[in-house]
């Protein structure tokens, strides 16, 4: 009898994730689950394994991440009598364990490349062979795949097969980092803390007001498993009194490490337009040096008078975010006469074209883009999602 499996959660990033896995897990369909490092890909794997016709058979885990390279094609595919030094008997591996049940492969992309080839043929065919045999061996196994890494970048980098990629990638399930679901936060707390008040028989007294502020406003860099190692720690150190802030910014590493640096979802958006805007002026004056050169170049020829540069209008001075003051009313002249509101695009227009450019200019190389506007690779793909620019594809 399967056991059962949640996926915790009740924001709606997470209703709407755990409606799709389980529509996914009823079919056969190969998935690939992306986030960050901690954010819960096993567990929703399981989550849908738990929800799929294969339930009562094998969920074999397997990380590709952890196996040595040398070892990890017998790790997944098994091996023969002395296929190899110290292959002192026949060995199956966890595909053939995972037959009629659920393979999850985690990292994957830290798998070989000549691994890889093999795993490619297992999911077109479900054929393999043991290291050291000729022999052909079927194995019905759904395979769910994880990584925290871009694969459609490893595959522009040469290391990773793009054909796999395809094939991993019917269907793609992201898990949003839990920075971004602060909603979610007390809800896993209260399930681990119940989960350790019964582990370790120890009765737990909660959490102050101010404390459980900055745990719902911490930034959470390790996600979900961070947040269940502190909780852990806390009730066995503390011996299950209740936690103050002081008592709370021993445990959160990044808190001492950036001095009380919290996440401020309003704050972290302001400072994107920010580096998007000084991105765009940066663009916008090294424009104007290349056009001063050329014209410059072409002025030192005799046949060629001088003449004035053409360059384009400047850019409006920088705002102040969020919102600029209101205009005021002039002093001098007739009273009650506003002054013009000048006319300025949007930030939300800049940050879009500033994109834009950058990715053309760099023909859609996304890391580059990244690096060149301050962004991180996952806010670019976020922005470039919601302003549907054509380079996404």
């Amino acid at each position: 009898m399967s056991k059962t499996i949640d996926f915790l959660g009740e924001s709606a990033a997470i209703a709407q994730l755990k409606h799709l896995a389980l529509q996914v897990a009823q079919t056969e369909v190969t998935v690939l689950i992306t986030g960050e490092t901690g954010s819960g890909k096993e567990v929703l794997a399981r989550f849908i394994h738990a929800g799929s016709r294969r339930s009562h058979k094998n969920f074999i885990p397997v990380n590709c991440g952890a196996i040595p390279s040398g070892i990890l094609e017998s790790e997944l595919f098994g091996h023969e009598k002395g296929a190899f030094t110290g292959a002192i008997q026949s060995r199956k591996g966890y595909f053939e364990s995972a037959d009629h049940g659920t393979i999850f492969l985690d990292e994957i992309g830290e798998m070989p490349l000549e691994t890889q080839v093999k795993l490619l043929r297992v999911i077109e065919t479900g054929e393999f062979q043991r290291v050291g045999s000729s022999e052909a061996i079927y194995s019905d196994a759904r395979i769910i795949a994880a990584t925290n890494k871009n694969l459609q970048q490893a595959v522009a980098e040469k290391n990773f097969r793009e054909d796999l990629y395809f094939r991993l990638h019917s269907v793609e399930l992201h898990i949003p980092p839990l920075r971004e679901r602060e909603r979610d936060v007390l809800v896993l707390a209260e399930h681990f803390i119940h989960q350790f008040e019964r582990k370790h028989g120890i009765s737990f007294e909660g959490f102050t007001s101010e404390a459980g502020e900055i745990l719902l406003r911490y930034n959470w860099p390790g996600n979900v498993r961070e947040l269940k190692n502190i909780l852990e720690s806390l009730l066995i150190l503390e011996k299950g009194k209740q936690i103050t802030p002081e008592i709370l910014d021993k445990h959160l590493v990044q808190r001492n490490k950036y001095k009380g640096l919290v996440y401020d979802p309003e704050k972290s958006e302001k400072n994107e337009l920010n580096l998007i805007y000084n991105s765009l002026i940066r663009l916008h004056q090294e424009i104007n040096e290349i056009k001063q050169l050329l014209r410059q170049r072409e002025s030192t020829h005799e046949d060629h008078p001088k003449t004035p540069l053409l360059l384009p209008p400047p850019l409006p001075a920088k705002q102040q975010f969020p919102d600029s003051r209101p205009d005021t009313v002039s002093k001098s002249g007739t009273a009650g006469t506003e002054r013009q509101k000048p006319e300025v695009e949007t930030l939300e227009t800049l940050e879009k074209q500033a994109i834009a450019d950058a990715l053309a200019a760099f023909n859609g190389n996304k890391r580059q883009t990244a690096k060149a506007l301050g962004l991180n690779e996952r806010t670019l793909y976020r922005k470039i999602r919601k302003y549907r620019l054509a380079a996404e594809d």
